[in-house]
């Protein structure tokens, strides 16, 4: 299955549920097939990080890019998701789709690590992470800087995420002072469905970015 097309594995993912009622507060915009589509393929296509490693995938929601994952030949996945609902229908999607190597916790990413991470059995114990963290616009500014620094704790190796375009250069220089390399793979757009009632458009165009991070020295 590693040799999947992108346009095969978006449809593939056509299938997939997603959120009835998605939690304003947990900013749950779900990942289109294709961006996941695109995402999951240029990490394994391009940087061969999937097929045998093992993945954590943080914010997992209802599962999108850990299905893309195991279908392009991942060997384990860990799932983490602080909203129990978000877990339930995840789970669901990993029955309909067969999927028997992925696991789910129910965590806060916040809190996945104390003040010495080091010291965590979590630590490092991951090949590659992935994840589309909340832009931290609904009283959450910030936390993509927890899920990244999250995800650098969790990984031997990189971290694939989509950030807005906005926040590049605040990431970036962030990444450098924790001598991680950062890597913008792609600038994309995302069409954003009116998900919300506060939405007054039924598109919104939003600017983000698909960055890799690969560690270059032990994090500080």
């Amino acid at each position: 299955m590693t040799c999947m097309k992108r346009k095969e594995l978006e449809s593939y993912l056509q299938d997939v549920d997603v959120f009835d009622n998605p939690k304003i507060k947990l900013e749950q915009y779900p990942t289109t097939p294709h961006i996941a589509a695109c995402m999951l393929h240029t990490i394994s296509a391009t940087y061969d990080d999937l097929a045998g490693k093992t993945i954590a995938y943080l914010g997992v929601g209802c599962g999108v890019l850990s299905i893309v994952a195991t279908m392009l030949g991942a060997r384990y996945v860990l799932g983490v998701d602080i909203d129990e609902d978000a877990l339930e229908i995840c789970s669901g999607n990993l029955e309909e789709f067969e999927m028997t190597s992925i696991d789910l916790v129910a965590a806060d990413v916040k809190y996945l690590f104390g003040s010495n991470p080091e010291n965590s059995r979590l630590y490092k114990q991951f090949d590659t992470v992935v994840m589309n963290p909340p832009f931290g616009t609904k009283r959450n500014e910030g936390i993509y800087m927890d899920f990244l620094q999250a995800g650098l704790n969790l990984s031997n190796n990189s971290v694939y995420s989509l950030h807005k375009t906005s926040t590049r250069e605040h990431i970036l220089k962030k990444a450098s002072s924790w001598g991680v390399e950062a890597t913008v793979v792609a600038e994309l757009r995302y069409d954003l469905a009116n998900t919300f009632k506060f939405h007054k458009k039924k598109v919104v165009d939003i600017e983000f970015d698909f960055i890799r991070f690969s560690h270059t020295k032990k994090l500080k």
